[in-house]
């Protein structure tokens, strides 16, 4: 159009203004010149001009149009060009290219004015002036399209990071392996390295785990010579946990950019001197964990271009490695999780020798002859909690099984009863109140309502069966301290199952497990339906225990009973029964004769007592009255608030719906009205 021999195109890279250049796209395009970019043959050569530099550069950076008829006479002309090509520039032509928006994208070049080499005239200046607002437009719109091929690429490419990552989560290093090798294809460079924390937590940045990855696109031969320095030099290894970028970027959490390595005063050249590999630019960036816990840094160098990284580059990078992140993380976790799961399959192991019954000890009892209830007593509900010894509880809670025919009914192995029921003693504490002692008082309480209020033929054989199992399991391995003191010492037992009912979840749990170990399933023959509902029915028991659960549903059950609208076939009005009755049982050293009642105050008080010691001296905590040794002059009120607030009620209650319970309710009234200066009683055992 304007007669020209040749002419180039150049267009602008880089947003910042000192990081601006032109980079020739299309350059010295003549007559015989194949119409393609100079990037897409491998073998060619971009020419880049600095901004401001040369005509080019000029025009670039004021906007203006050249226009020199002998390019030789004029000072901003640079001959490097001239020299390399042989070509010799006579006239040249050169304008900037512009978007929509006016800002400068490129500059077009024409030179040599033909024929005869004349210089360029107005009139070409005006065509050309006419022609690159098209140019503009067009150029502009490609690389529009451009960038939005590149983020489509790019988040494409994130989603098969996020895939890559989670689809493989057990392995560490096989993992890293993936994130350095998609760090390489995203971001096309030499070399990767991952550093993570030996102790995220420490103010001490100290490395303990590196990876690197060299990519395939390097030579064979700076591959070979970078794995045998590296393999033959413990200094290497060192340095690559110890470089300096990596810990400013761990410790202050903020990406490193460093265009060129070897102008840093940060960068240690010597790591290039051992692995014979040259670093030229670094992109190094923190890893995060979920909780925003700097874990590592991941770092890449050199990009294959030889372009130092840029802007995009280092965003894709911080995106990326929040996936990475997760990656690791998670995988870290997992490990750990494998570590904690074989603990506890060791303790398991050690608790399943340790915790169970000797063989010699189910034999006995297997071969002994077994009282009958009427020689045991365990029929009447003023039975004397301390009575029996602790072998002679094990022979009167396996009669407690025959004669309620559960033995017979769930066709329960004897022997596997025998040893299951040691067990289950030996799970207890020796603690002074809530020990194997109490967990039988509880359970021959509850026999003795059954058969004395004929709730048999209320309530289905499932339902007695775990009645029966939850009482002697309500209270497994209690420590003699109460769901309030878990909460204030923050124990593994309230982290474990939080503050809501602590006890009464791991009391369930224990007798779980202790029914999942060899030889201990006293449940075998029940059908999986049978099976499904008792092990609903046995934790819905053990957790009624809890008083927490007791005062959030007995104003049900009291208005229940007294508007006379009981009706056993809707489940909810059986489930609260059942938990009035775990109640009933738990508190019910209160309803024994004063004797017995007075010797079990002894002993919780004491127990109490022992926590409210540990509240004061490990703790530092002033503990409340029933549990202050020094304030139990102020025992007997509570008492006889407890009795008139908690317990009477329910034995009312329970007496209205059964007038056989009345022993029960007669007992607390008799107790109630002792002249002696009364303790705190048995079933203060779960209160606060």
């Amino acid at each position: 159009m304007v007669d020209a021999d040749r002419g180039s195109l150049f267009l602008v890279e880089g947003a910042a203004a000192g990081k601006k250049s032109l980079v020739s796209k299309f350059f010295d395009v003549h007559a015989g010149t194949p119409l393609l970019p100079c990037g897409s043959t491998e073998n060619s050569n971009e020419v880049q001009v600095p901004w401001g530099k040369g005509i080019i550069g000029y025009v670039a950076e004021h906007g203006e149009t050249v226009n020199i008829p002998d390019a030789y006479q004029d000072r901003r002309f640079n001959d490097e060009i001239d020299k390399l090509t042989g070509y010799k520039t006579k006239s040249l032509l050169c304008m900037p290219i512009r978007n929509s928006d006016g800002e400068i994208i490129g500059v077009a070049q024409a030179i040599n004015k033909t024929p005869g080499g004349a210089p360029f005239s107005d009139d070409d200046e005006k065509v050309m002036q006419m022609y690159l607002p098209f140019c503009g437009i067009a150029i502009a719109n490609a690389q529009l399209f451009a960038a939005s091929r590149k983020e489509y690429d790019r988040s494409r490419a994130l989603l098969e990071v996020v895939n890559d990552l989670f689809e493989e989560q057990t392995d560490l290093e096989k993992i890293v392996k993936k994130i350095m090798h998609r760090a390489q294809t995203l971001l096309k460079c030499e070399r990767c390295s991952v550093l993570l924390l030996e102790d995220i937590e420490s103010p001490v940045v100290k490395f303990t785990k590196s990876f690197e990855l060299l990519s395939p696109k390097c030579s064979a031969d700076a591959e070979s010579s970078f794995k045998d320095s590296v393999e033959k030099s413990s200094s290497y290894s060192d340095w690559l946990i110890n470089n300096s970028i990596a810990e400013l970027v761990a410790s202050t959490g903020l990406p490193v950019n460093v265009s060129d390595a070897y102008q840093d005063p940060r960068f240690d050249a010597e790591a290039d001197q051992i692995s014979g590999f040259h670093i030229r630019s670094v992109l190094c960036v923190p890893i995060w964990n979920s909780n925003h816990q700097i874990i590592g840094v991941a770092q890449v160098l050199n990009r294959l271009d030889g372009k130092p990284f840029d802007d995009a580059d280092q965003r894709l990078f911080e995106a990326f490695v929040i996936f990475c992140g997760l990656g690791i993380n998670n995988t870290i976790m997992y490990d750990q999780v494998k570590k904690s799961w074989a603990k506890q399959s060791v303790a398991l192991d050690v608790l399943s020798y340790h915790a169970t019954c000797s063989k010699a000890e189910v034999d006995k009892f297997k071969a002994a002859n077994i009282p009958l209830v009427s020689e045991l007593g365990i029929d009447d509900i003023h039975f004397d909690d301390f009575s029996l010894d602790v072998d002679a509880m094990i022979t009167a809670a396996l009669r407690m099984f025959m004669e309620l025919g559960m033995v017979q009914k769930f066709k329960i192995d004897y022997e596997t009863l025998c040893r299951w029921l040691l067990t289950v003693r030996k799970n207890y504490r020796m603690v002074l109140y809530h020990n194997w002692r109490h967990a039988f008082n509880v359970c021959q309480l509850m026999f003795a309502m059954l058969t004395t209020g004929g709730f048999q033929e209320i309530l289905t054989e499932i339902e007695i069966l775990a009645l029966i199992v939850g009482c002697l399991c309500h209270d497994l391995d209690h420590r003699g301290t109460n769901n309030a003191f878990q909460a204030k010492s923050g124990s593994a037992l309230a982290q474990l199952y939080g503050t809501s009912a602590t006890l009464e979840h791991h009391h369930f749990n224990h007798a779980v497990m202790i029914l999942q170990s060899e030889g201990h399933n006293i449940f075998a023959n029940l059908s999986s339906k049978d099976y499904s509902d008792l092990m609903q029915l046995l934790k819905q028991s053990i957790l009624a225990t809890d008083l927490t659960l007791y005062f959030e549903r007995r104003t049900e059950f009291f208005e229940l009973v007294s508007k006379c609208g009981y009706d056993w076939n809707i489940k909810d009005h059986r489930e609260i029964f059942r938990s009035m009755l775990m109640t009933a049982c738990d508190l019910g050293a209160v309803t024994k004769p004063w004797e017995i009642s007075r010797q079990a105050t002894e002993l919780v008080t004491s127990e109490f007592f022992e926590q409210g010691d540990r509240e004061r001296f490990e703790l530092k905590l002033t503990p409340s009255a029933i549990f202050d040794r020094n304030r139990k002059d102020e025992l007997p009120r509570l008492q006889l608030e407890w009795i008139d607030s908690i317990c009477m009620p329910l034995y009312e209650c329970l007496v209205k719906l059964n007038v056989k319970l009345k022993p029960m309710l007669d007992s607390v009234a008799v107790n109630r009205g002792r002249d002696q200066n009364p303790l705190i009683p048995a079933y203060f055992c779960n209160c606060v």
